[in-house]
């Protein structure tokens, strides 16, 4: 795998949690095979504006895909419940430690998950 590939696939859901028009922009860099210096500096671009709640909001439901057929009931209703309260940081918390358990790994190198 490309440098390129390695940085993008750990740091997607970030960019995707800043700014979906970064995402897909990177995303048709990835396909017109940017530098790793333009992927950092999109990444960097992205990640230096304030999320919005739908922004947070779209990508945490991105990630929740993961385990919508591994989680049990309580689990689906906890993560819901955080959703519901807004509480972007208990959700990530929360789904870093469903990616420990159901050993999601593509999720436990994601960047957004190591966040404070």
């Amino acid at each position: 795998m490309h440098t390129q590939q390695l940085l993008w696939r750990t740091e997607k859901y970030r960019v995707m949690y800043h700014s979906q028009t970064h995402y897909n922009q990177i995303r048709q860099l990835m396909r017109d095979g940017c530098t790793l210096e333009t992927l950092q500096k999109t990444i960097d671009e992205a990640t230096a504006l304030t999320p919005t709640d739908g922004s947070r909001r779209n990508a945490l439901q991105h990630m929740w895909g993961y385990f919508k057929k591994c989680a049990t009931v309580d689990e689906k209703a906890h993560y819901l419940a955080l959703l519901e309260a807004a509480d972007w940081q208990a959700v990530r918390l929360w789904l870093a430690l469903l990616a420990m358990r159901y050993n999601i790994r593509y999720l436990q190198q994601s960047t957004i998950l190591h966040q404070d």
